[in-house]
């Protein structure tokens, strides 16, 4: 059974007879029904509770080997009903003297596994004393085992466990310093170097240590740890006394040593990022990196600049990332232009997966150090030249900003624009860029030779045939400006910019016949045209998307050290962004808005109605305003990445009645009906954003933000396949204070099988966590899953109901059908009730394009050209569930 197991097949028989093997006087039967039930059965396996007195006489019981097993099994499995059951023998067992080293170690271990698992169910007020009883232990193999339970339990309540701390330091000083550690305990020379690491490490969660001479003693272990790492030719020993080393710098840091120290420890740091080993190298980057949340040691990392820049151009792209990091983290005023520089040196022959950030992080220290505007317009100007299509559209934006913004720049700006646009091959975003800024400031360059009106236009024209559909708008909205600065008129350029415009009034693409048409009608205005195409207007202050995004995109912990530096830096007072209302009313052609910490990736072309319309929630039977969200980031790279900012506290809006219970009318939202009313409670802490906005736009995608509030956000991302679904809830920590109480309860709805993951106690400061979610559909219904979410932070204790977007279009998959499929099924289908006819009247008129949009992101598949009028709209889909056999839906659309 264990074998066919093992080769991956479930096995559902004979599980009684493995429960029953563990009540066997025999050693080979007992081992064999302890081996096999903790393979087979999990914590919530029914015949578990056949088991739990027999192996509760095995643990107090006097047969060690018998004693060992059942702790193993315990442990593997660490159900609630075995740490009820249990976990009060287990604590005996582990304090008992009479034990043997063996079983004690496998009781800490075991005790260890049912806290992690039921904190609240493992009672261990009044521990104190005994971990310190504990830690007097002579023999390391419970001593390690004891210090992997101190670690759970300090990081769960620190302020209960200080009488632990001196303990700790001798422990640390025992090993380094004294090497006070049997032979079998010592690893190529190294004393029990995994124990140094836990010691180190339950350290950490001590926010400072007021004995002096306990200080004093540990400051002098770590001075020694220090003093004594080196590299060796030997990889396991490097591997051993490295994982010492780096969690002594993390210990170093976080007791905030004395500033020599600080600098030793850089420069220990510089020696590993020397070596040629490329493991070594990563781990000196990643921990310089991590170092620079300390204040005083940049200086120190600035004089490893140039190795730091040799690691960047390796050919291993993990060493080249980090090298990356840690120039951007060590940017400041003084090394900005130097490091830019060699950024954009490197740009040519770095890897293109590392492309994109590397012009991110380029155009970010441009914008936050530049010594002066036009600096910062060529550093721009030649990442777009170098890295085109890697850029994305927020970093022209942001320049657009700029030279919209500063009077003094606009010249400079046009000029270089005219410069690279004259080359002849251009990426397309340089042309987007050059363009506008051209067709805005082109004017002030009127009197150089070679930027005459005619000759402006020119140079943008020879680019029209090239570029795509999303760039032709740009191109004739330069052309209408140039057109209105040209005065006196010049009647051969109006004749050519006019036969343009003609040429695109009959345009597929709307945006471009639009633009056409209404350009060569104002173009026929004359002087009234000087007022309606007007220079745009100052944009207001805002904070830089790019910066946002960065911090978006951060991932691991060292990224997150830079972080917090940067957020301390003073950037560079070049870039200055003032705030001006609009003089002429109209809107700047480009809003580059703040990203928040999730995205949810659009599923078709259209716009989303949640960000881009003003949403109306019904309150109380009248409509009222609601404040709108801004989009979302992907939750998975990030979601699979760190919440790097706090709700503000002027961006919380109020619970509204109909927030949860209600479903605003429109026509991409789900009926009414198929959500069930929920209680909102009245929590004293208010949601971020609209909660019932949030569900409808989850309807429609596959991932976004659920819920969100100062303290907490959760996110999904799902995926759906038949009648199966998988969600992963992602929640995140955004303070920097632990979670605690954390619970989730899913209540599902009568067609829906759902399971839910377990869901951990404490979400850690600045951490995610991920609870997959599995979802089967049983049978069709319009009934909506409830997420009952609690968790405390300080005194505020949390109780929010969600609606869980596992809704019936959800389980459909496109299917496109030909005319012969669609009409004869159609036409057998009689009435009702499986075919249903509706008249809609008084909603708001949509778009065809927009209706199959829509229609798409039911995951309703269009057919074209079934029905002969062009009006009408033919789809179909497939419904699928558990019970009933795929079931084929036919939508017909009549206008």
């Amino acid at each position: 059974m264990l074998y066919i197991y093992m080769l991956g097949y479930d096995v559902d028989f004979g599980h009684m007879e493995a429960v029953s093997l563990i009540s066997a006087p025999k050693y080979p039967e007992k081992q064999v029904g302890y081996i096999v039930t903790s393979c087979l059965l999990n914590e919530n396996h029914d015949f578990l509770r056949l088991a739990i007195n027999t192996v509760r006489n095995d643990i107090i019981g006097r047969n060690e080997t018998f004693q060992c097993l059942a702790l193993t099994l315990v442990g593997n499995i660490g159900g609630r009903e075995f740490a009820e059951s249990l976990a009060p023998d287990v604590q005996k067992l582990l304090l008992s003297s009479s034990c043997r080293p063996l079983v004690r170690k496998k009781a800490a271990l075991c005790l260890l596994r049912l806290f992690r698992k039921n904190p609240d169910v493992v009672n261990v007020d009044g521990w104190a004393d005994r971990m310190t009883q504990l830690l007097d232990e002579r023999d390391l193999g419970v001593l390690t085992s004891s210090m992997s339970l101190l670690v759970a339990l300090v990081s769960n309540n620190h302020e209960a466990y200080w009488t632990c701390l001196p303990k700790c330091v001798k422990i640390l000083e025992r090993l380094a310093r004294n090497q006070d550690v049997p032979q079998e305990y010592t690893y190529y020379g190294i004393p029990s170097p995994w124990l140094q690491v836990k010691t180190m490490r339950a350290l950490q969660y001590f926010p400072t240590i007021e004995d002096p001479n306990t200080r004093r003693t540990l400051f002098e272990v770590l001075q020694w740890i220090l003093m004594g790492t080196d590299v060796v030719k030997n990889v396991n020993k490097n591997n051993a006394s490295h994982a010492v080393l780096f969690e002594a710098l993390a210990l170093v840091m976080h007791l905030d040593a004395e500033k020599e120290m600080m600098s030793q420890c850089v420069a220990l740091l510089g020696k590993f990022i020397a070596v040629r080993e490329p493991n070594i190298r990563y781990l000196g980057l990643e921990n310089m990196t991590r170092m620079l949340i300390v204040a005083d040691v940049q200086e120190s990392i600035k004089r490893h600049q140039a190795q730091i820049i040799t690691s960047l151009k390796d050919p291993d792209i993990s060493i080249c990332r980090r090298a990356l990091d840690l120039l951007y983290g060590m940017c400041d005023i003084t090394n900005a232009k130097d490091i830019v520089e060699e950024l954009l040196q490197y740009l040519n022959s770095a890897d293109f997966t590392m492309r994109e950030e590397l012009s991110l992080k380029a155009a970010i220290l441009a914008e936050k150090f530049a010594p002066d505007l036009s600096w910062y317009v060529d550093v721009i100007l030649q990442l777009i030249e170098k890295a085109g299509d890697f850029i994305s559209d927020d970093i022209w934006f942001r320049v657009v900003q700029f030279v919209t913004n500063n009077d003094d720049l606009q010249p400079y700006a046009a000029a270089k624009a005219k410069e690279y646009l004259d080359k002849p091959a251009v990426d397309e975003k340089m042309v987007k860029v050059c363009a506008y800024i051209l067709g805005e400031y082109s004017h002030l360059l009127a009197r150089r030779p070679g930027c005459s009106p005619k000759e402006i236009f020119s140079i943008i024209h020879e680019k029209l045939p090239s570029v795509s559909t999303t760039t032709i708008p740009l191109l004739l909205s330069a052309y209408a400006k140039i057109l209105m600065h040209t005065q006196p008129p010049d009647q051969v350029l109006q004749n050519q910019i006019w036969t343009i415009f003609t040429k695109y009034e009959s345009c597929i693409d709307a945006e471009i016949q639009q633009r056409a048409v209404e350009y060569f009608a104002l173009s026929r205005k004359g002087a009234a045209v000087m007022d309606i195409l007007a220079e745009m207007p100052k944009f207001p202050e805002r904070q830089s998307s790019l910066i946002k995004k960065a911090e978006d995109a951060e991932a691991d912990t060292a990224e997150q050290s830079a972080l917090k530096l940067r957020a301390q830096q003073q950037p560079s007072n070049a870039l200055v962004v003032t705030d001006q209302h609009p003089s002429n009313g109209e809107p700047p052609p480009v809003f580059v808005g703040q990203l928040s910490v999730v995205k949810a990736p659009n599923m078709n072309n259209t716009e989303d109605h949640y960000s881009t319309e003003q949403v109306l929630s019904q309150e109380n039977g009248n409509l009222s305003q609601v404040d709108q969200q801004p989009p979302s980031a992907d939750p998975l790279s990030d979601l699979l990445g760190p919440l790097a900012i706090e709700g503000p506290p002027g961006a919380t809006v109020q619970y509204e009645n109909s927030a949860v219970s209600g479903l605003e009318s429109g026509p991409d939202v789900v009926d009414g009906s198929a959500i069930v009313p929920v209680e909102v409670g009245t929590n004293t802490i208010q949601p971020i954003g609209n909660i019932a906005v949030r569900f409808h736009a989850l309807c429609l995608k596959d991932s976004g933000v659920l819920y969100e509030d100062p303290y907490i956000q959760i996110g999904i991302k799902a995926e759906w396949r038949a009648h199966q679904g998988r969600l992963v809830l992602f929640l995140g920590n955004k303070n920097t204070s632990p979670l605690v109480s954390v619970q989730a309860l899913i209540l599902p709805p009568a067609h829906l099988k759902m399971e839910l993951s377990l869901v951990p106690d404490t979400i850690p400061p600045r951490a995610q966590v991920q609870c997959p979610l599995e979802v089967v559909n049983l049978r069709p219904s319009r009934d909506v899953a409830v997420l009952d979410f609690s968790y405390k932070f300080g005194t505020h204790m949390v109780n929010i109901k969600l609606r869980l977007p596992a809704v019936l279009n959800k389980f459909l998959q496109p299917l496109p059908v030909s005319a012969e499929e669609f009409f004869p099924q159609w036409r057998s289908l009689s009435g009702p009730p499986l075919k249903l006819q509706e008249v809609v009247r008084g909603v708001r008129p949509m778009a065809l394009p927009e209706m199959g949009n829509l229609l798409h992101s039911y995951r309703i598949a269009i057919s074209p050209g079934l029905d002969p009028n062009p009006n009408n709209l033919v789809a179909s889909t497939t419904f699928y569930s558990e019970n009933t056999r795929a079931i084929v839906c036919l939508v017909g659309n009549m206008f």
